[in-house]
C-alpha cells in the first residue's frame, strides 16, 4: 500500500492555528461510512446521531509542558527535548533535538540547581533514554521551566493553554492532546448523559506513535512507537455489556480507538494497563469500534490511515476533498468529523 495514496492538497489558510472562543463551535462533517454520503453540520448537531444506549469513550489524559530547553554542560550547545514516555520515576524516552549532538552520558542542564538530565541510551529509532536529576517534585519542576509542544503546524502563541487540553483532562503524562475531544464542553457532555448515551473514559498518554510520520513507501513498512493505556474495570464492564446487547461504541478520537482495539482480547475488552504499538491501516477489522469522532488529520499520517481503514480509503479521500472544497479547519485546533 503506497504512502502516495492517502496524500491529498491543502491550502496553509485552512490549518486552524488557534482554537475557536467556543469550544462546541466548530462545523461537523458527518460521513456514512458505508456509502459515503456525507452532511455538513455543527458540532452540537452531533446529538442527533446519537441514541440511547449507545457509549461514547474519550480518553481522559493531560498534556503535559513535556517541551524543554536546555543546554550541553560540556559546550553550552543549546538542546530541545520533548518528553515521550515516563519508563521509571526518574526515566523518561524522549525526543532530543539536534540528536547527534546527545550521545550517551551527555549532561544536559535545564536550569541549574533546579533541573538536569543525562543520557543513559539510545533506541532504536533514534530516541533518547534521559535520567532526570533534581530534588523534590518532577512535575513542579516541569510546571516551572516546561512548554505545552504544539504541533510544529501551529504558529500562532497559544494565549491559554487550557484550551489544548480537553474539558475531562485528568491524568497527566501526554505530549500531545486527544484534540477530538477538545470540541466538548461540560454542558454537551451532560446533554449527552441526559439523553440517555452513556459517557465513559479510558486513558491513552498520546506520545511519538500517534504523530510520527509515516516515511516508508510502503505503509506496511511502517513501525509504530508504542504509548501507554490503562482501560478501567468500569469502562471495560460498561463497553463489554453494550458489544454483548449490540448497542453501538463510538471512540471519541483515534487514541481512544488504538487503546480499545488493542485491549480487545478473546472476544472482550481486557480492563488494566497495557502498552500498544497497533497501527490501523485499510484492511485492518475493527473489534470495538462501530464509529469515530475525529479532526481531520495531515496528509500521509497514520491517523489518516486508520480513518480509511473504518470508512474505506476512497471514501475518507473523498470526504477530505469535499472538507476542502467546503474550507473546514483542519488539525489539533480545526473543524470535526463523526464516521458513522
Amino acid at each position: 500500500m503506497n504512502i502516495n495514496e492517502f496524500d491529498y492538497p491543502l491550502p496553509p489558510e485552512l490549518i486552524a492555528q488557534e482554537p475557536l472562543l467556543v469550544r462546541e463551535g466548530s462545523r461537523l462533517l458527518v460521513m456514512n461510512k458505508k456509502t459515503g454520503a456525507i452532511e455538513h453540520r455543527h458540532f452540537t448537531d452531533i446529538l442527533e446521531y446519537l441514541k440511547a444506549g449507545d457509549v461514547l469513550v474519550s480518553n481522559n489524559t493531560k498534556v503535559i509542558p513535556a517541551r524543554l530547553f536546555g543546554r550541553k554542560e560540556e559546550t553550552g550547545a543549546l538542546i530541545e527535548v520533548v518528553l515521550l514516555r515516563r519508563l521509571e520515576e526518574k526515566r523518561w524516552e524522549a525526543l532530543v533535538r539536534p540528536g547527534k549532538r546527545v550521545k550517551p552520558d551527555t549532561l544536559i542542564i535545564f536550569k541549574k540547581d533546579v533541573l538536569a538530565a543525562r543520557a543513559i541510551d539510545i533506541t532504536p529509532s533514534g530516541e533518547r533514554i534521559l535520567e532526570f536529576i533534581y530534588e523534590g517534585v518532577f512535575e513542579e519542576k516541569l510546571a516551572l521551566i516546561g512548554q505545552v509542544p504544539l504541533p510544529p503546524y501551529i504558529h500562532k502563541k497559544l494565549e491559554d493553554p487550557q484550551r489544548y487540553q480537553t474539558v475531562y483532562a485528568r491524568y497527566p503524562g501526554s505530549a500531545a492532546a486527544p484534540t477530538a475531544g477538545l470540541h466538548f464542553t461540560p454542558g454537551l457532555i451532560e446533554k449527552i448523559r441526559n439523553n440517555g448515551i452513556l459517557w465513559t473514559e479510558i486513558l491513552l498518554h498520546v506520545g511519538l506513535g500517534t504523530f510520527r510520520p509515516v516515511k516508508a513507501q510502503n505503509i506496511t513498512q511502517h513501525i509504530m512507537h508504542h504509548e501507554d493505556y490503562n482501560i478501567p474495570f468500569e469502562a471495560a464492564e460498561l463497553i463489554n455489556n453494550a458489544r454483548r446487547e449490540g448497542r453501538r461504541i463510538i471512540s471519541v478520537g483515534t487514541t481512544s480507538t488504538r487503546a480499545l482495539e488493542s485491549a480487545f482480547v478473546d472476544g472482550e475488552i481486557r480492563p488494566g494497563v497495557g502498552s500498544t504499538g497497533i497501527f490501523i491501516y485499510p484492511g485492518y477489522e475493527f473489534k470495538v469500534i462501530s464509529g469515530l469522532i475525529t479532526n481531520f488529520h495531515l496528509p500521509k499520517s497514520t491517523l489518516l490511515m486508520l480513518v480509511s481503514a473504518l470508512a474505506g480509503r476512497e471514501n475518507t479521500m473523498h470526504a477530505y476533498a469535499e472538507a476542502v472544497k467546503e474550507e473546514y479547519r483542519f488539525f489539533s485546533f480545526g473543524d470535526a468529523m463523526y464516521i458513522i
